[in-house]
């Protein structure tokens, strides 16, 4: 693991901690350093990581997240102040739907003609339910789903109910004009490829799939929702509409799970699906692996592969990863090859 920890370092040229400004209460991020070398080895790959994916998300080259504003750190301090008040303004709301669908959808035995009616009673979710089942995340094979009941039938109980949650989630990672396009276009796949690797990191470890599914989107969310609030924030305050990658990146490593967990409280989410967020941004020594953690450190890895975007070598994540492996080669040839499907034209 200490020659994990090596390469990880020599990947992006320096540790991530270092240009990250820092704030009072640091959200739940650990007061002292452990000197453990697993734990180490995790906390850097997951940050390099998220240095390659913000550069690919923002469309930027690495040194550009490097480069120091200096409205950065009151930026960051009003930001962690609306997180801690739970008042962000760009926040979603939770979806209508979403508490009766939930508890349709957590009986394991519910009616299919529910489920479908309770669909089928909003037009616009009907469309997006169609539309996600279609999508290379979910469809197999060469038949085309035409109805919500072919959808039930096809995808079973666990894959309806995750393509639910995607559809309830896909206006709200929607592009909201021409600045945001690519972004979202990016966070979208991200957020996907994420929620299915989450999924079948959970089933190999036989625990709850579908919440891991839904829990997987949130990373996503958390950064259209910060990436909304820190461009009000900074028009606001420097009248300006162009945000400085480095601010980005300064919100979306400190914030992240602080809003997805802010995310799940204001909609509700059932106790159990809370449970699996990471308590801190940082996990123990103790709890450096989870299905949850897992599944979006492989699937930020496959995005980033299949994009062509440096990133770690299969070997690498191995190492850092707690699956067996033929779990490992499983699930990364599945999410691959859901991937190259959706590259490849219709």
């Amino acid at each position: 693991m200490r020659r994990t920890l090596q390469w990880v370092r020599g990947f992006f040229g320096t540790s991530t901690k270092k240009s990250q400004p820092a704030t009072t209460s640091q959200l739940g991020h650990a007061d002292k350093e452990t000197s453990d070398p697993v734990f180490l080895a995790v906390d850097e790959v997951s940050g390099s990581l998220q240095e390659g994916l913000l550069s690919w998300l923002l469309n930027v080259e690495p040194h550009q997240l490097e480069k120091t504003d200096e409205r950065t750190s009151a930026i960051v301090a009003q930001l962690e102040s609306r997180i801690s008040s739970g008042k962000l303004e760009e926040l979603p709301r939770q979806p209508l739907i979403l508490p009766k669908l939930l508890q349709a959808l957590s009986k394991e035995n519910s009616d299919r003609r529910e489920l479908v009616s309770i669909i089928l009673k909003d037009p616009a979710l009907t469309n997006r339910v169609l539309q996600v089942a279609n999508s290379p995340f979910f469809r197999s094979g060469d038949q085309h789903i035409e109805s919500v009941d072919q959808a039930v039938f096809l995808l079973g109980h666990r894959g309806i109910r995750n393509v639910v949650s995607a559809s309830i989630m896909q206006p709200m990672l929607a592009a909201r004009d021409n600045a945001e396009a690519l972004f979202s276009e990016r966070v979208w796949q991200w957020g996907m490829t994420c929620a299915r690797s989450a999924e079948a990191v959970a089933i190999s470890k036989g625990v709850d799939s579908g919440a891991h599914f839904l829990l997987g989107l949130l990373p996503a969310l958390s950064y259209i929702t910060l990436r909304r609030e820190v461009q009000r924030l900074y028009k606001d305050r420097c009248n300006r509409e162009e945000v400085p990658p480095s601010l980005f990146r300064a919100v979306f490593s400190q914030f992240d799970w602080a809003t997805a967990r802010l995310v799940a409280q204001k909609w509700s989410l059932p106790s159990s699906f809370q449970a699996s967020l990471p308590a801190t941004t940082r996990p123990t020594p103790m709890q450096y692996s989870t299905p949850l953690r897992d599944g979006i450190m492989l699937g930020t890895r496959e995005v980033l592969r299949h994009v062509n975007h440096p990133t770690l070598t299969e070997e690498e994540l191995r190492q850092v990863l707690l699956l067996e492996e033929p779990q490992f080669d499983r699930i990364r040839g599945a999410i691959a090859g859901m991937l190259e499907k959706e590259a490849s034209p219709a």
